[in-house]
């Protein structure tokens, strides 16, 4: 699909694959004008194709003649003389000073509009912002740069390559370098079966209810108020579950927005109509916050008795003591984690700049015992390698293009659900020796491809076999369906290395912590997990030997 670096036309070809694979797929959901545009731009010269492509590539949608200069194209003139002929770019725009300072360089501006001496010293801004008074019209380019051969154009249907781009992608936020660096081999993607079934967009309304979104979301980044981009949001309401997921995730950022305003009651509405992770937290604590300590031990005890995830009950544990003294109640019952074996360790300060976990690591190393530096990366590749095809199945609003690292929708609540009955034939593997079959072959099948759970850079072949051969597969699905129950969460956290005893086909997993550093709240919670599953672990407390001595001399 991708083009030749070494053909100069590259990008060309590369926006040519976007139409095609848009036209081919999608073909059902386009408008009419887009449509004609793929129709259309298909019959021009190659050259005045090119140029367009240039142009739609480049930011902002007006230019300057003088500055399309490209060697491929050669009279770049000449080629906008046909893309002229087609109405998408016109000449000669009209243009207000703001957009003719954006267009000239500062010396050309003071030719333009014949500044004076104390015009001329200011800074650019400064200039426009004391000239404006003395031009407040707006005339074509020509009219105010008349002394020049040069000419500007405007490219009128930039929103529709958007959309055609959107479609692609299924999002705004990728643009055409995607394609650049997967030509240049630094990225290498999973080939997904694409059919009609997987499509993101299944209906003409998905696109026009994410155009909507993405509507909202310019209007907040522009600072419009939020009674104005929530009526604007109620408008762009869908039935399309991964863009709903989307819109919820927004509506939880405006409610962090509100809450460092301190709007508690525009955020308690928010976040009581949001199904986004840790919306439901968020309401409990805007609610302490604005003294409605009842409503939130309500909100508590009902978020306490069906969690959401672990991070939420974590955190739920620690507000309610707080809640039940401001209402004079009794301090509910402490939950006591697993206990897990600590171990303190004092070394001589390092001659030479360190880390910490590799300290530890070079010191418990044996060769009876060797030790790795892993910490999220071992177990998270195993389950990426186990239950790979389940990880890129393509389903609705996974996978747009040729070139995701996975799956759209990851972090969707529902990641697991939609999947459920691949993740079982997965993990049914652990059940005999065919896990080890299925990993060690997709480690070898799909060694350096993009993918949002495998770190190929740490796992090594020798790494690979101890862990499988010490690691046993109820602890791995153990790990496994942990990860599944929250992706966002439950992917970090490791703790930092790993021991085997290859020999005895046994490890032990140690988290790390130099002086001064404490837990993380995700990683208490996989230590805890660990321990209560009997799944070896501790965490070491490394010291300096000469500690007295490097205080006193800091």
């Amino acid at each position: 699909m991708l083009a030749n670096l070494d053909d100069p036309f590259y990008y060309l070809e590369n926006f040519q694959a976007v139409l095609d694979w848009v036209s081919g797929r999608y073909a059902d959901l386009l408008a009419a004008d887009e449509r004609q545009f793929i129709d259309t731009f298909a019959s021009l010269p190659k050259t005045s194709r090119a140029l367009y492509v240039r142009m739609v590539m480049r930011k902002g949608n007006i230019f300057r003649a003088s500055k399309l200069n490209y060697a491929e194209i050669g009279d770049t003139r000449a080629a906008m003389q046909v893309l002229l002929q087609t109405g998408w770019v016109v000449a000669d725009p009209i243009l207000d000073l703001a957009a003719l300072f954006d267009l000239l360089q500062k010396p050309e501006l003071t030719v333009a509009l014949n500044m004076t001496a104390a015009e001329k010293k200011l800074p650019k801004a400064g200039q426009l912002a004391a000239l404006a008074p003395q031009h407040a019209i707006c005339q074509p380019f020509s009219a105010w740069y008349a002394d020049t051969d040069d000419m500007a154009y405007t490219i009128l249907n930039k929103d529709l390559c958007d959309h055609l781009r959107l479609i692609f992608f299924g999002n705004l936020h990728q643009d055409w370098s995607e394609f650049v660096l997967s030509d240049l081999g630094i990225f290498q993607y999973e080939k997904v079966e694409f059919s009609v079934a997987s499509r993101g967009f299944s209906c003409r309304a998905d696109i026009d209810d994410y155009l909507a979104l993405h509507a909202c979301r310019v209007a907040f980044d522009e600072g419009k108020a939020i009674p104005e981009v929530l009526a604007l949001l109620e408008q762009s309401n869908t039935s399309n579950s991964w863009l709903a997921s989307r819109r919820h995730r927004f509506l939880f950022q405006i409610g962090e927005h509100l809450e460092k305003q301190k709007d508690w009651a525009l955020a308690r509405q928010v976040y009581a109509a949001c199904t986004y992770p840790g919306a439901r937290l968020r309401h409990i604590r805007v609610l302490e916050k604005s003294g409605e300590s009842k409503a939130a031990l309500s909100l508590l005890q009902l978020a306490q008795q069906m969690p959401e995830n672990e991070a939420e009950l974590q955190q739920i544990l620690r507000i309610a003591p707080r809640l039940n003294r401001k209402l004079g109640l009794a301090k509910p019952a402490l939950v006591s984690p697993a206990p897990v074996t600590e171990f303190n360790l004092q070394l001589p300060y390092p001659e030479e700049d360190y880390v910490v976990e590799y300290v530890v690591r070079d010191h418990l190393h044996k060769t009876v015992a060797p030790v790795f530096y892993v910490e999220n990366a071992l177990i998270n590749s195993l389950f990426g390698l186990l239950c790979w095809s389940a990880i890129f199945k393509a389903i609705p609003g996974a996978f747009f293009h040729p070139f995701h690292r996975g799956p759209a929708d990851l972090l969707a609540a529902d990641f697991q659900a939609r999947r459920a009955n691949d993740f079982i034939v997965c993990l049914a593997q652990l059940d005999s020796d065919a896990y080890q079959q299925t990993i060690r072959q997709n480690y070898a099948d799909k060694y350096g491809l993009q993918s949002p759970f495998v770190f190929w850079d740490t796992i090594s072949t020798e790494l690979l076999d101890i862990a499988l051969s010490c690691i046993p597969p109820a602890h791995l699905r153990c790990s496994f369906e942990r990860i599944l129950q929250d992706i966002k969460a439950n992917r970090n956290g490791f703790p930092d290395l790993i021991q085997f005893w290859p020999q005895e086909r046994r490890y032990q997993m140690i988290e790390v912590k130099g002086p001064g550093d404490r837990l993380q709240d995700n990683q208490k919670r996989w230590l805890d997990f660990c321990a209560t599953h009997q799944m070896p672990v501790s965490v070491c407390y490394l010291s300096w030997q000469d500690e007295t001595t490097i205080q006193g001399s800091a």
